[in-house]
């Protein structure tokens, strides 16, 4: 009577990738690194002519100013980080996660870029406080503000008002990949 197979031995596991593949997963790495600091430094530069140089010029106070600059941020470092790997989703899948079709792949471009619009507005709505307290003040409410102001978004049923699909801009898909089922792969080891 035997456990299993090859019970007491151990199991030697494969990396899973090849060093070329470590080179393009590190360049790729870099790459939406960068796309993420440069989305940070265009969101800022965008919020500060809204501050200085737009019809907002007036609605927005000196001690509010640096709540556009942690909006532009949020938003720029958002649209940074997610366009280029929706993109990548869009080109290249794998087995566990495959490719996704160009309409999905503009949706969450465009959620993106309103998340971002969003974010900004808040920001706008927080510089309001510049009125009434000082600059430094102002400026740590508003990170926490702009930072968390996301997750009422997260919390609301959108599948309620036959909008599924904005969840999944949100956070992680919750599907399983196309003609697997949930329980496959304990089904497969057990007929060995």
């Amino acid at each position: 009577m035997s456990v299993g197979s090859g019970a007491g031995k151990p199991r030697v596991q494969s990396s899973g990738r090849s060093v070329a593949g470590n080179i393009a997963f590190g360049a790729g790495l870099l790459f939406v690194l960068a796309t993420m600091t440069l989305g940070g430094y265009v969101g800022v530069a965008l919020a500060l002519g809204l501050a200085d140089d737009s019809f907002l010029s007036s609605a927005v106070p000196d001690d509010g100013r640096n709540a556009l600059v942690v909006g532009g941020i949020g938003a720029g470092g958002l649209a940074g980080l997610l366009v280029p790997l929706t993109v990548f989703a869009a080109i290249r899948g794998t087995d566990e996660k495959p490719r996704i079709g160009t309409g999905e792949a503009l949706l969450k471009v465009l959620g993106t870029l309103l998340l971002g619009v969003y974010l900004l507005l808040v920001s706008v709505v927080v510089a309001q406080l510049g009125r009434l307290l000082p600059e430094g003040a102002t400026t740590l409410v508003s990170v926490f503000v702009v930072g968390f102001s996301w997750m009422p978004l997260a919390l609301v049923p959108w599948e309620r008002f036959g909008l599924g699909g904005v969840q999944r801009l949100l956070g992680p898909s919750q599907g399983t990949a196309p003609g697997r089922a949930r329980g496959q792969d304990e089904g497969s080891d057990e007929s060995d």
